[in-house]
This record gives C-alpha cells, structure tokens and sequence, in this order.
C-alpha cells in the first residue's frame, strides 16, 4: 500500500499557481501577430433599394394590383407625386374596378405632364369603361399624337374608340375587354375583367 503525504504548505503552493493561472489574461486567435480573418477595409457599400415604381410594373404584370398599389406608394413617399406615380396608381385602380379614383388619378398625370402619352392612353381606356367614347376618343388622338403613331396598343384603342362612336353602340361588359393600358416604355397592361363598380 502507498500512502501519499501532502503537506499542508504544498496545497497552499497549488492553490496559489492555479488562482494565479486563472488571472492570466486569454490570448485571442486573432490579433496583431496571428493569423486569422480581418475584418473589411474602408467604408461598404449599401446599395439603394429598388425602385418602388419597379416594383409595382412588376407586381401588375402579375396581376397583383393591390401590391402594386402599395410599392407605388412607396414610391410616392420616396419621390414625390410624380407623373409616373400617379399613372401607375391609376392603372392599378382600374384594374381593380375602381374607376372615379382611376380617372382622378390619371388626370392629375395627364396634368402634371402634359406630354405623357401612356397617361393619357390609360384615362381613355378609364373613359371607354365608363361610355365616354367622345371624350375618349379625343383622349386618345392627344395620345397617339404625342407618341408619334409609334404603339400598336394606342393605335388601337383609338381605332376602337372611333369605331364605338361611329356605331353608337356600347354593351356593357365589353368594351373594357378591348382596349389595352400602357405605362410609359415599352410596357402595357391587359385588362383581363370588366372593373364594374367604383369603390
């Protein structure tokens, strides 16, 4: 049998080294003389968010009017009540039946920017929705005027507002169904409903 003797100055010795290694301070993995991951240099970057009218053609183009509605007001807080805006915001409206709010918002476009082609397009189709075909067909003559005769879909929605003159003939329900919304570029939008109330 073997018997260990510990000697009371020996654990007084130990516990003293142990408290002593416990103060030490910690040394990290990455400092100035060691290797590890640094930290960027000089200022980042943050990149702008999308535009919040982007947005919205997108979300139209899905048939997501009510989000569209809200990125275009987004939009407008960012930017201001802006032509573009506002014709957005009235094609959206009319996508959603809401037809006095659209022709609101539209007119305020037109007025805002006088040269605004799509804008005044999308209040004749607003116009068309509603039997107005006199005052839309003038609507759209301002239109194709002012794009140069260069879109298909303005071309024809004032060949069909002057043909709904000529014919004096309106059923409701339909003529929605035939004229075409467009933003300003190159984009449009169908209308796939007849809106059929103002809300």
């Amino acid at each position: 049998m073997i018997v260990i003797t510990v000697f009371p100055k020996s654990i007084c010795a130990i516990t003293c080294l142990i408290a002593l290694a416990a103060c030490a301070p910690l040394q990290s993995p990455i400092g100035p003389n060691r290797i590890g991951v640094k930290a960027p240099q000089g200022t980042v970057e943050i990149k702008e968010s999308v535009d919040g009218l982007v947005v919205g053609h997108r979300l139209m183009a899905s048939g997501e009017y009510e989000l569209a509605i809200k990125a275009y007001n987004r939009s407008i807080a960012k930017d201001g009540l802006t032509a573009d805006a506002l014709s957005a915001l009235g094609s959206a409206n009319l996508h959603l039946g809401r037809l006095g709010q659209s022709e609101k918002l539209l007119r305020a476009a037109v007025e805002k920017d006088q040269n605004f082609a799509a804008a005044w397009n999308n209040l004749g189709v607003v116009l068309s929705s509603t039997g107005e075909f006199n005052e839309a067909a003038l609507v759209f003559r301002i239109a194709f005027g002012l794009d140069s005769g260069k879109s298909d879909e303005i071309r024809m929605n004032l060949t069909r507002a002057l043909a709904k003159i000529d014919k004096k003939v309106y059923v409701e329900g339909q003529e929605l169904e035939e004229f075409e919304l467009v933003r300003r570029g190159n984009g449009r939008f169908l209308l796939l409903q007849t809106p059929n109330s103002d809300v």
